[in-house]
């Protein structure tokens, strides 16, 4: 009687845990983003890079011979056999991320992620229009792991079949085919049809990043070719948020996406204050941007355009803070979320884990998570490196002692917000 009493409760509690892990589906109105009950909910978030595309400074082992994950492939290809860097991408994607990133994630109190990934993580790269065997391992992986802990996930294609720009995080650095090959847009749109019969009813999935950075063409191209493509995933999927790529002169081209046809809908920039030839790291940088000050760029600017639009909006990569000490990185951190938030955007900054041959935060990385001060990452030639020193290496990617960001726990979590610009 009380082995059934127990199992009756356990099966209660297991129930009630899968119905609490269940997140409502979001959708975009007009400027706002929007739960299934119609609340606007604040979407505060990061950047999973490098973990199924890599940026090779992000893990300390970029060099002039292996530079982009498509280098990276050749020479293991050419070394070990195609099937062995099957093995090894595994490998390095089994321990880039692991629970403890998803439990620091929430202490951080972040509840959405951009998940970047290389078209060749679902479809087989042998094999056009065909699922790889194991297609769906780490998006649904990912959905899972933040859906337990109340986190959305924005699925971001970094990079695309012939990728979309010259530069490396579109995976294979130099190309920028895709612009000019009816063939492999045609992929593209079988990728994400393919993503979006699986995951259309899955309240997790924030929306659709359908294309990064895709500054390879001109606005005025980039606008008709993801129109075609917002087509062909509403053919699939009514539910989610279409994102609309920028392009880095803007979103001009794509005018109104309603005079379109679109709707649940946003558009997505990537503002860099403080880097990039956008000033310098600091105080000054951030509150021009935040609080509308001087001639630049700015937030109101934006505001004042998407209210135009009548459009949602993502920011969907930016460094808050990088370079700035603990103190002053935590605090602006935490109001460029408020501030992002207050004016109804969804945001995920650029990254959760960089890890360097160093280790440590020191003035702030790039990640809210490195690899502590005594735990030094080493620095391979892939082009002569042992594949047991490869296998090592990945291994040690999910088991090196952390450092946060100091300061972005506390500041986070807190009641009161910092006033980091207050004179």
């Amino acid at each position: 009687m009380h082995i059934k009493r127990w199992f009756s409760t356990a099966l209660l509690l297991a129930a009630a845990a899968q119905a609490q892990a269940a997140l409502p589906m979001l959708h975009t109105e007009g400027r706002q983003w929007l739960d299934a009950s119609g609340k606007q909910p604040a979407l505060r978030g990061v950047n999973l890079g490098n973990y199924l595309i890599q940026e090779f400074w992000m893990m300390g082992q970029e060099t002039k011979a292996v530079d982009d994950q498509c280098k990276l492939e050749a020479v293991l290809d050419q070394r070990f056999g195609y099937e062995e860097r099957q093995r090894l991408y595994g490998l390095f994607r089994d321990n880039w991320i692991k629970p403890r990133d998803w439990d620091l994630l929430r202490k951080m109190n972040l509840n959405l992620v951009r998940l970047p990934f290389i078209y060749s993580v679902i479809e087989d790269e042998k094999n056009p229009r065909h699922l790889r065997a194991d297609a769906w391992k780490y998006l649904d992986r990912v959905i899972d792991e933040a859906e337990q802990r109340g986190i959305y996930v924005i699925l971001d294609l970094h990079g695309a079949v012939g990728s979309q720009g010259w530069e490396h995080h579109s995976g294979c650095a130099g190309q920028n085919k895709y612009w000019d090959s009816a063939e492999d847009q045609e992929r593209t749109i079988w990728l994400w049809q393919q993503i979006a019969m699986r995951y259309k009813d899955r309240g997790a999935v924030a929306g659709y990043s359908i294309l990064n950075e895709p500054w390879g063409t001109t606005p005025e191209n980039l606008a008709v070719v993801m129109g075609t493509l917002y087509k062909a995933i509403r053919e699939v999927d009514q539910n989610h948020v279409i994102i609309l790529p920028g392009h880095n002169k803007g979103i001009d081209a794509y005018g109104k996406p309603s005079d379109h046809g679109m709707s649940n809908v946003a558009f997505e920039m990537h503002p860099y204050p403080g880097h990039f030839g956008w000033g310098k790291p600091g105080l000054a940088v951030h509150q021009g941007w935040l609080q509308c000050t001087g001639e630049g760029d700015n937030v109101c600017k934006w505001k004042t355009k998407l209210d135009g639009l009548n459009t949602a909006f993502f920011v969907g990569e930016f460094q808050p803070w990088a370079f700035m000490g603990a103190e002053h990185g935590g605090q602006v951190m935490r109001v460029t979320y408020d501030t992002y938030v207050a004016n109804g955007w969804a945001s995920t900054a650029w990254a959760w884990k960089v890890v360097t041959n160093k280790g440590g935060q020191g003035k702030g990385t790039w990640g809210l998570v490195t690899n502590a001060p005594n735990a030094a990452i080493p620095k391979l030639d892939f082009t002569t490196a042992s594949l047991a020193d490869i296998e090592k290496l990945f291994r040690l990617f999910g088991s090196v002692p952390y450092q946060p960001q100091q300061t972005a726990i506390k500041w986070m979590n807190s009641a009161v917000p910092p006033t980091p610009f207050a004179k």
